[in-house]
Formats: C-alpha cells, structure tokens, sequence
C-alpha cells in the first residue's frame, strides 16, 4: 500500500521522537527531525532521515518556537507534523496554522481540541452528556470570591485545576475556607506564567481514588473505539510513574461504563486521532468521574499496545492521512497485563532532576519487554527539558508474573553517570500493597518506601 505520507517531521524530542521515527520508517516514510542547538547528538536527530535545527537549548525557543518548526517543514517539505505528547501536541493555534500552511497536523482537529483539550469545557460538554463528573463547577474562573462560593458548595477540601495545560501545574488542595483566596491567587498566578491562561476549575478533593483513563481512537468517517483503560494510580506530585492495563480489581461493569463513556465524549464532538480520557475512581463508593481529556498520545501509549497488539503511532499517522482505523471494536481484545515504569534523570530520595553524560548503558531485552528510549552510552542527559529518558515495559499472561518479570528487568537495567529512580521503581514494585493491586494515587505519600535506608543512616549517625 502507498505510504499515508512522504515526508513527515516531528516536531518534538526525545524517546517519542524515536518512537515516532520508528513508525514512519516502517511505514516507508522520509522524515524530519527538529533539535535545538543543545540536542544535536541526540538519538531522534541520529535516526531522522534529515534534521534541523530549529533554536537554542531552551523549549520555548526551539521546540515552542512555532515560526521556526513550521518554517523548517516547508523547507524540508514535510506535509505533516506529529507533534508526539507535551510542548505543541495539544496546542489547537499550532494546528490551525499548520493547517493554513497546508501541512497535516496529525492529531484531532481543532474544534475536537478546543473543545475537549480545555478542562472546563470538556467538563461541560460531559455533563451535557450525562457522563459522571466531581462535584464543583465546569466554568473557569478567574474571580475569587465566585470561586470560593463554589467551593463552599462543593464542600473542603477542594482542588484547584488549570482550565489549560496539565502535568500537575497549578494544582492545589484547599482543605479550609480561610485559605482558599490565597491558594487560588497562588494557583492562578502559577498556571498564567506557565500557559497564559488563569482560568481555574474548583472541584470536590476525593482523598482515596485511583486514576484509570480509557484509550479511544477515532477517524474521519465518524469512526470511535476504545482500546481498554490503564491505571495510572502510581503518581507523585500529580506526574505519573507507573502505568498498566487492564486496572487491578476494576469491576467490569464500572470498566464498560468507563469505556462507553469514553467513546461517547469523543463521538459528540466528531473526534479523529487518538485521545485519553480520564478518570477518577472511588472504588469503596463504586463510583467513577470524568476529570478531562488528553487530545493528543499518551506518554503510557505502550501499555495499552502490548496488550491489544495494535500500533498507535501507525494509526495515527494513517488516520491523518484521512484513512479509516484499520480495526473496529469487535476486533479489540485485551490479552494479558502490561505495565510500564518511567525512567527518570533524577535523584529519588531528594527528587531534583540529575543531568550528565551516560558513561555506561545496557538496556534490558527478552521476551516480552520493552524499551522505548533514546540514550546512549556517551550521550549527554539535557537540564533543559523533562527529566523522564525512557520507559520500561513489559508483557506477560497475568499481573504477578508482569510485576516479576519487571523487577528481573529493572536488575538488568544499568544506567551509569547519572542518577535514575530505578531503584524506588523497585521498591514500589516490591511493596504488598502494590502486589495486591491495593493502589491509590495517594500511595507514595502514605508509604515511606526508603524507612530502613533512613533507620540505618541514623543508627550510623548515632
């Protein structure tokens, strides 16, 4: 079959640069790496059938810096972009332009994006809907004392969202009423400088929740499916650690209901490309609530193709193309258990990121594993960017044999020169409560993972 494309750039960094690479390639399609002048040795610039650079170290003058991306796919004649997950992906002016440049912005359209990329209006448009959503409001506010009588509705503790963006900025428990002006102006404060926009959402604060997203595709031709849910429960400071499908001790009545309505939001706005939608779930109260939707690939996408076979990248690429998704939902079915850990450059115990030049690398392999990364022994780790290097997955018939065969390979995992949480990765792993599926998104704040280390520190000390 003809490629869906010729050429296409990508217009991020990284291990999802090389994902997407990957997937062109395999495809038969040229492409096109963007890097600034800090990454020029990086793997997604080794891999790209061309590159460019598109500006200096820092983001928003090289992989935010629109003019020069789009400048440099007219002149290498990319007729599409895949903007992969964060800086551009879910930016609906980006598409628009791209678009009136006549180049493909493979991703929803802009109307999807606007609609469901915004938390306030997805929230509205859920619960037009009927689909369950927290107790608060689904307007973005800006005033604070309409916000406080909306909290007082919804009752303390509150949290305080950003209408735009995501990665946990902006995000505040208010557990009293004497502190909520001052938590919304910080709040606000914080999500105007990072995405231009201070609108805020108050919803009702659920202590004890997990966090499972269900995995929807559409097309041009009115086409949606889903493709199961991942639990994303493990988390600290609202940035995802550890994903897997299908979500522990989920009944499956509440996953099909999730499911439905995951498919059901993307129908209503004609949604095309792949998209997230998420959840928060209160098992002890049998109840699930949409809190928003991804409009763009998931960094935990790999889960969620290990146990369906199918290959999202490819998919999306096709469907850009304004072909019809190549399976319908009868033909997905989820087989087995996945899970995948992020591999990030930092320092565990302290948390604060550890960049440098890898001076030893071995990945782990064998059967069912996985590693989606772009490092290298001699390679340099950036300061600039995200701390997260690669990801971890493996495949197996069930969850206890997935969690084993995950700890053998984070064993065989070396990553010399820099700082990585392998060993906390371990150390989750390792706990009975994650083994017995009893996960919340509060887990890390509630277990102290590295109590002995710190016991025998303090005994040495004394």
């Amino acid at each position: 079959m003809k490629p869906p494309f010729r050429k296409i750039l990508i217009a991020n960094r990284s291990e999802i640069a090389v994902r997407v690479i990957r997937a062109c390639h395999e495809l038969g399609i040229k492409t096109v790496a963007v890097h600034s002048t800090a990454d020029r040795e990086a793997m997604h610039v080794k891999l790209a059938s061309e590159s460019v650079c598109v500006g200096p170290a820092l983001s928003k003058d090289s992989y935010l810096n629109v003019a020069s991306i789009i400048s440099a796919a007219v002149a290498t004649g990319a007729e599409a972009i895949h903007p992969g997950y964060g800086f551009l992906s879910e930016n609906a002016s980006f598409a628009e332009i791209c678009s009136s440049c006549g180049i493909t912005f493979i991703g929803p359209g802009v109307r999807s994006m606007r609609t469901l990329g915004d938390k306030a209006r997805a929230r509205k448009q859920a619960d037009k809907l009927g689909v369950p959503t927290v107790p608060g409001d689904s307007r973005g506010m800006l005033d604070v004392a309409e916000a406080q009588k909306v909290a007082e509705h919804a009752g303390f503790p509150v949290l305080l969202k950003a209408c735009a963006g995501g990665g946990g900025r902006g995000m505040k428990i208010v557990w009293k009423r004497e502190d909520f002006a001052s938590q919304f102006t910080m709040a606000q404060r914080e999500v105007e400088a990072a995405f231009g926009d201070g609108h805020l959402l108050v919803e009702k604060y659920l202590p004890k929740v997990r966090h499972v997203e269900c995995q929807v595709m559409g097309d041009r031709h009115q086409n949606v499916i889903h493709l199961g849910v991942r639990d994303c429960s493990i988390q600290r400071r609202y940035q995802k650690l550890i994903e897997e499908s299908p979500s522990p001790g989920l009944p499956d009545e509440m996953r099909e209901q999730m499911q439905q309505c995951a498919v059901e939001l993307a129908k209503s706005v004609g949604y095309s490309n792949a998209g997230t939608v998420e959840f928060l779930v209160d098992l002890d109260a049998k109840r699930f609530y949409f809190i928003e939707m991804n409009t763009r690939l998931q960094v935990e996408h790999p889960v969620t193709e290990l146990v369906t076979g199918m290959d999202l990248v490819k998919e999306q690429i096709c469907v850009a193309a304004g072909r019809e998704l190549s399976v319908s939902q009868k033909d997905i079915e989820v087989r087995g258990h996945a899970i995948e850990v992020r591999i990030n450059a930092e320092d565990p115990r302290r948390m604060i990121p550890s960049p440098g030049v890898i001076t030893a690398y071995h990945q782990p392999g064998g059967n069912g594993v996985r590693v989606d990364s772009a490092l290298y022994s001699g390679y340099t780790v950036q300061p600039y960017y995200d701390s997260l290097v690669s990801k971890l997955i493996v495949h197996a018939r069930d969850r206890a044999t997935c969690i084993d065969k995950l700890l053998v390979a984070l064993d065989e995992y070396i990553v010399d020169g820099i700082q990585t949480n392998i060993e906390l990765h371990k150390r989750i792993l390792n706990h009975p409560r994650f083994r017995s599926g009893d996960i919340y998104t509060k887990f890390l704040e509630s277990v102290d993972l590295f109590a002995e280390e710190k016991a025998c520190g303090s005994a040495v000390s004394a």
